[in-house]
């Protein structure tokens, strides 16, 4: 360790000998003002890791330097005279008192300037010596210091740049707010005139209360209509509410319309009354990703009229799920107000902030949306709060009675008591409350969520689950989403009506996991790729901000109708990774019209980028002509024959396009 310290400094002493000794000044990043600097958790610290300790890599002290946690963030504005940049990198000791001593962190640390990447230390782990860095800076005027989750989330993720300095001949470099690139709208908003959005597609039980919204976008008054509904199902014609039960199985070809002052418009829409539900990926909202433990009834019912009221019901989201902290604290005794955590009978209660479930999930329904909630199989959830352990018949029952439509069942606290987590004590939890489900005479969505173990992308299907998360929890960055999206290539075997890979929830608009909120990392492109692959990955479409808190870009962006179809077309295929090297992939599903949406994706974060397939890679015929389409930007580009070349893609950028053969 020493020997790779010495020669680190050597390298950086190298760098400096040649500099002009008389006219060459030295900055410390530790003087810049390092409150501009951004952090993924916690603060950025001067002389300081971000718990507020010595700086400590490998066990080696560092005097100066700053100490953040990823996604961090520092830049700096030279004026084209600096000339050089050095500091040794790594991730700090302090995570050496992480729980059970475990260590996740894994941090890249990256040098941009003028938007061209100067170092990239690769992913560096806990306990491993510092690197150093030293990148010539001539010319350059904007300079940034990024550390990076390298792709598998923050925690833990305590990153420090130590013995970090500017060498420089001109003026001071001066640490600013980091430049955020302005959002941008593509899509052009729906006509006044009807339109059917949402799925073709629905599932149901026999027996079962059946709940469907007949969606469209258009001015309104709009009245609804249905024909060929089976018996027992009758449609509300001002709210498009169907609702009723279907005892007979089978599958039943319908035809749903919408009509207002400008047309009429209707489709094709099939109801499938059998053993599967979930026929497409459900589309709507999760309380985490915003409100963390700070949800309430309050707030979970402001979202669901924001739904409402913002139109996006009216392109086919439907769900409002209350994540953890709905329940109340382990133990014998509520510890604030010393009330027990079920009755006398055993059943789970709400804490003060849901003060009448009934009445909730009412409300949300009245909507023409559906309910969701969380627990998890172990003692505790992930936030100690009440679980389900040795009562997985009586939640199920209690989830029924409240008229939820949703479970997100999560593993955490289950650690406790699973034994050694072989795959048989990862299935085995999630078997015995799919038995308690079928049990209770209600249509829920079973979200298995235990975070890819045991390659339950194989088995979560088999097991009754109607999607399984495939990865550790997102976070609002490239190098988490896109770590976690671009991942899911080797999974699109697994995906199909019924079933679907959960590469976890959307963050875009103001996310911060409660109370306080700030606009999602991602830039704007990196949020068009968001929404793209999501949809190609036909993965579940939760967003994680509040809603009624939405601007006008957000909005924009989860109301395209024409993304969206990517997303929830009937054949319930993913998209497979068909070309793919350092800078760019290509991503092409098969719908069942028989076109093709194909992403075309720019990895590069700095530049623009064209990007060519031939019909060869994607299957295709080579003589064969095709018409592309524009899917955000919703405009025919051209018609197109054995290949196709994207106009520039922007850095971290996406193009969305959809195939459809030339007649």
């Amino acid at each position: 360790m020493v020997k790779q310290i010495l020669t680190g400094w050597l390298v950086i002493a190298a760098m400096v000998s040649g500099l002009d000794a008389q006219n060459t000044k030295t900055l410390w990043l530790d003087e810049l003002d390092v409150s501009n600097a951004t952090a993924g958790w916690g603060r950025t610290r001067a002389n300081k890791s971000v718990d507020g300790n010595v700086l400590t890599v490998n066990s080696q002290t560092f005097e100066r330097g700053i100490g953040t946690h990823a996604e961090g963030q520092f830049t700096i504005r030279l004026d084209g005279s600096a000339a050089v940049f050095t500091a040794m990198v790594g991730v700090d000791d302090e995570i050496a008192q992480s729980p059970n001593g475990r260590h996740y962190a894994s941090v890249t640390f990256l040098v941009i300037g003028d938007g061209k990447e100067l170092f990239n230390s690769g992913a560096m782990k806990a306990q491993t010596s510092a690197k150093p860095v030293s990148v010539k800076l001539d010319g350059i005027k904007l300079f940034r210091l990024i550390a990076s989750d390298s792709g598998d989330g923050i925690d833990y993720d305590h990153a420090d740049w130590a013995m970090a300095k500017i060498e420089y001949n001109g003026s001071r470099p001066e640490a600013i707010e980091p430049i955020k690139p302005k959002p941008y709208i593509l899509t052009p908003k729906p006509g006044p005139e009807p339109r059917i959005t949402g799925p073709a597609v629905f599932g149901a039980r026999p027996g079962n209360p059946f709940l469907f919204t007949v969606t469209a976008t258009g001015e309104r008054p709009m009245t609804f209509e249905a024909r060929g509904l089976p018996k027992g199902l009758a449609l509300d014609s001002q709210t498009g509410h169907i609702t009723g039960t279907v005892e007979k199985t089978g599958k039943y070809q319908t035809t749903v319309a919408a009509k207002n002052s400008r047309g009429r418009a209707e489709r094709s829409f099939t109801i499938v009354i059998g053993d599967t539900i979930c026929l497409t990926p459900p589309m709507g909202w999760n309380s985490w990703n915003c409100w963390g433990c700070a949800v309430d009834d309050a707030k979970v019912r402001a979202t669901a009229r924001a739904m409402a009221d913002t139109e996006l019901i009216h392109h086919g989201w439907s769900y409002i799920n209350i994540d953890d902290c709905w329940m109340r604290k382990r133990g014998s005794n509520d510890p604030v107000t010393g009330d027990p955590v079920r009755d006398k009978d055993g059943r789970i209660l709400c804490n003060d902030k849901f003060p009448d479930m009934n009445a909730l999930t009412d409300y949300i329904h009245g909507l023409g949306l559906k309910a969701g909630i969380y627990i998890g199989p172990g003692p505790t959830t992930c936030q100690n709060y009440e679980a389900s352990w040795q009562h997985e018949l009586l939640d199920a029952q209690q989830f029924a009675e409240w008229g939820f439509d949703y479970l997100k069942y999560d593993w955490c606290g289950y650690s406790s008591v699973s034994g050694n987590q072989t795959l048989e004590d990862l299935q085995r939890p999630y078997i015995l409350m799919r038995q308690m489900l079928d049990q209770v005479g209600r249509d829920i969505v079973y979200s298995v969520c235990q975070y890819g173990w045991g390659e339950v992308w194989k088995w979560g299907g088999q097991i009754g689950g109607n999607c399984w998360r495939t990865t550790g929890d997102i976070t609002d960055s490239w190098s988490s989403m896109a770590g976690i999206g671009f991942q899911q290539a080797d999974l699109y075997s697994y995906a199909h009506p019924g079933h679907w890979n959960d590469p976890d929830m959307l963050v875009v608009g103001k996310v911060g996991w409660g109370p306080n909120l700030h606009d999602s990392h991602l830039t704007p492109d990196e949020q068009y790729t968001h929404i793209s692959l999501w949809c190609l990955l036909s993965a579940p479409l939760l967003i994680g901000c509040p809603i009624e808190q939405m601007d006008e870009f957000t909005l924009n962006l989860l109301t395209n109708d024409e993304v969206l179809e990517v997303n929830q077309d009937p054949s319930g295929r993913q998209a497979r990774c068909v070309k793919k090297d350092s800078t760019a992939q290509v991503w092409v599903k098969t719908m069942e019209d028989g076109s093709q949406a194909v992403g075309f994706f720019n990895l590069n974060g700095f530049e623009a980028a064209a990007i060519s397939v031939n019909w060869q890679t994607l299957g295709l015929e080579p003589a064969s002509r095709w018409r592309v389409r524009d899917l955000w930007r919703q405009k025919d580009l051209e018609t197109a024959q054995g290949t196709f070349s994207t106009p520039q893609v922007p850095p971290h950028g996406v193009l969305l396009v959809r195939l459809f053969p030339h007649k």
